[in-house]
């Protein structure tokens, strides 16, 4: 089985590449950054590095690569023979790598073979978004022909890969856990021998969980770590407060997750005692302005804090936790954040009411917003 990799980064290289590997499928890897691609070139191998107390690594083999600026017809035929293709490119670059997809599944078509794309993106349906921007750089003469023999299958993602401090190119670490569930309603012919993914009718609760206990908690840690003058995650929940205010956070989006989605309360509650361990795993590095970053997104009608707290306000049920963060994301301001510059322009010009209001999709007078504005104004005297 051959698959091709879109994205040589850290989690390309420290989570999809390697997963596939393990699975004895051929990884080639597509990327614009020429010292990486060169290295794998040369020397089709690299090593993954465990975040954890007991040292371990492993050894990547079989791999190769392609530069996508400089041989796209390569990365074009290599996707033709391919039987996956998966990417990690980050969701603002998904329009930028579908023409060469697109032209990959056009050369695809004409064998014919069942081909899949998944998008291991950090964002709610990423396969099929990207299957958005792919189809229109698709002739109309080709369009049924690829749509009958490529399967866009969505996918959730979760493994975090902290900040790297390797002397080596290639070498990459990554915490040990990790899970990929992708949804099989649109794969074609039977399910592949890749013990990494879980396979599911349906994504959408798994999608919601982890947004709303794996991205809740960590924004919930970020934002309150950045107020109280933290530089790590590691370092923030080490505060009593702030740990505190996680662990509250993830309790009131838990019952949000139950009554939706019927998850199981031992079940869920397991679930995010290991998302706390994690988060506390003192051999994961990450900077709360790396974990908070792009604050007017976060706080978005659909995304990890407002969707959650309006859903739980309209309930009647406490959301004092989430309220209480998404304050504290009002006051986030660290350098080189043009989001973040954006938002406190915006909250200095409009006032903090108003800003909020017109990002989270409500309106000035909610409960939403006056709620957290109170929390916002009492955190003025402590940020």
């Amino acid at each position: 089985m051959k698959s091709v990799h879109i994205g040589a980064g850290n989690i390309g290289r420290g989570f999809i590449g390697a997963l596939l590997s393990h699975a004895d499928i051929h990884v080639t890897f597509a990327d614009v950054n020429a010292d990486i691609i060169s290295a794998l070139k040369e020397r089709q191998q690299y090593e993954v590095v465990y975040a954890q107390e007991e040292a371990h690594s492993e050894t990547i083999t079989g791999v190769t690569a392609l530069n996508s600026t400089t041989e796209e017809e390569a990365v074009v035929k290599a996707i033709a023979e391919a039987d996956l293709i998966t990417t990690a490119v980050g969701p603002s670059i998904l329009p930028h790598v579908a023409p060469v997809i697109a032209k990959g599944l056009v050369q695809h078509a004409k064998q014919p073979k069942p081909v899949h794309v998944i998008a291991c993106e950090n964002m709610i349906r990423g396969s099929s978004q990207l299957r958005e921007f792919v189809m229109p750089h698709i002739d109309e003469q080709d369009k049924e022909q690829v749509e009958s023999y490529t399967a866009f299958c969505d996918a959730a993602v979760d493994r975090i890969v902290p900040i790297q401090e390797q002397q080596d190119l290639l070498t990459v670490q990554v915490e040990p856990y990790f899970e990929w569930v992708v949804e099989k309603k649109n794969w074609q012919g039977a399910l592949p021998a890749i013990e990494a993914i879980t396979f599911v009718d349906n994504l959408d609760p798994y999608i919601e969980r982890k947004l709303l206990t794996v991205n809740t908690g960590h924004a919930a840690i970020a934002y309150a770590g950045y107020a109280k003058g933290y530089s790590t995650i590691i370092e923030a929940i080490q505060d009593e407060e702030i740990l505190t205010l996680a662990k509250h956070a993830l309790e009131e989006t838990s019952a949000l997750l139950k009554d939706k989605w019927n998850f199981q309360e031992d079940d869920l509650n397991h679930y995010i005692t290991k998302i706390l361990q994690r988060y506390q795993n003192p051999y994961i590095s990450d900077l709360v302005t790396r974990v908070g970053r792009g604050p007017i997104r976060k706080l978005g009608p659909k995304d990890r804090l407002v969707y959650p707290t309006q859903a739980l306000l309209e309930q009647g049920k406490t959301a004092d936790a989430l309220l209480t963060t998404i304050a504290y994301a009002l006051h986030f301001n660290p350098a080189d954040d043009e989001e973040a510059a954006e938002l406190q322009e915006r909250i200095k010009s409009e006032g903090a009411a108003s800003t909020l209001a017109s990002i989270s999709g409500q309106t000035q007078d909610s409960a939403l917003v006056q709620q957290a504005i109170k929390k916002y104004e009492q955190q003025k005297d402590r940020v």
